[in-house]
């Protein structure tokens, strides 16, 4: 009964208008997906360069620690000449 008030031209009208609105939607879906994508990327991105810094963080405190071992190496040595000299006997002066 509706379509029978309405022109030929009045139904073309309504159909453009439904099928544009659905083409819209389609690309709103289109621009989503491709926003999804990329924003993959991006968290993959991400991870990649976390591990990568992890990795790094590690080998620095790997490092840290050997130069702390070697500090302390140093100073028990130093210590040890320290007292080697405390312990000689002083030489007299002529």
């Amino acid at each position: 009964m509706a379509f029978e008030v309405l022109s030929e031209g009045g139904i073309r009208v309504i159909l453009a208008v439904i099928i544009g609105t659905l083409a819209a939607i389609v690309y709103s879906l289109r621009i989503l997906v491709l926003l999804e994508r990329r924003m993959a990327r991006i968290d993959e991105n991400i991870q990649r360069i976390t591990l990568k810094v992890a990795r790094d963080e590690v080998k620095i405190l790997q490092e840290e620690k050997k130069i702390e071992r070697e500090e302390k190496t140093i100073e028990n040595r130093e210590r040890d000449i320290e007292k080697r000299i405390a312990k000689r006997p002083k030489k007299r002066r002529r």
